[in-house]
């Protein structure tokens, strides 16, 4: 049995910087290599949307279930090249105004992008929010274990792409409604066309009552 776009599908995979060391994976025996202990599963994904890197995500189209494949992709394939624009300068009090004391080689989080302090000398700090793997080809050494026909597990691997957490739902015809508390419905509501486009069904959201 082969893979089509849109399928969903239930992905093992190891990923290693080319003639390098692995930077993810999702197998158990890999993990400890990478002194990971929680959480570790195979990845439900939906094939062609993007839920992977674009080089795999293309390659999965005509594989076949239950075989292991190793591809190497290129840095446009995978996480980009480096973009010399993304190398900024920033005045040092902007990391003391968050009690950060800025060293050469820190990797640190600045407004939700992972970025890596280049150099740290003086009042300003040259910082890289590329991407840790841009510029890099990498290879990842794969299995598609199965397809995913059930609708729940379909939507909640969605969940855990989009949301990272997983809202309480039900189901009618071609319909999700999700119940969450009020300062996360607008949240939800922004994902609703990913949702239509992906597995077919219209978003709806409920508010959860509170009890008094």
């Amino acid at each position: 049995m082969k893979v089509k776009k849109g399928d969903f599908i239930e992905l093992e995979f190891t990923a290693k910087i080319k003639d390098g060391d692995i930077f993810d994976t999702n197998i158990k025996k890999d993990a400890k290599n990478l002194n990971i202990s929680s959480n570790i599963k195979p990845l439900i994904l939906s094939v062609g949307h993007s839920m992977i890197i674009p080089g795999l995500d293309s390659s999965l189209v005509g594989k076949e279930i239950g075989k292991t494949y190793e591809e190497t992709f290129s840095p446009e394939q995978a996480f980009g090249k480096r973009n010399p624009k993304l190398i900024k300068m920033i005045p040092k009090r902007a990391f003391k105004e968050q009690n950060i004391e800025p060293q050469t080689g820190m990797q640190l989080n600045l407004d939700g992008q992972i970025a890596k302090i280049i150099s740290a000398s003086g009042g300003r700090i040259l910082v890289d929010f590329n991407n840790p793997l841009a510029g890099k080809s990498v290879t990842y050494k794969f299995k598609i274990n199965k397809k995913i026909t059930d609708k729940n597990e379909k939507i909640n691997a969605l969940q855990d792409f989009f949301f990272r957490k997983k809202f309480p739902f039900t189901t009618s015809n071609k319909t999700i409604t999700f119940k969450t508390e009020k300062n996360l419905v607008s949240y939800i509501q922004m994902m609703s066309k990913p949702f239509k486009d992906i597995i077919g069904m219209e978003v709806k959201v409920e508010e959860e009552s509170k009890e008094i």
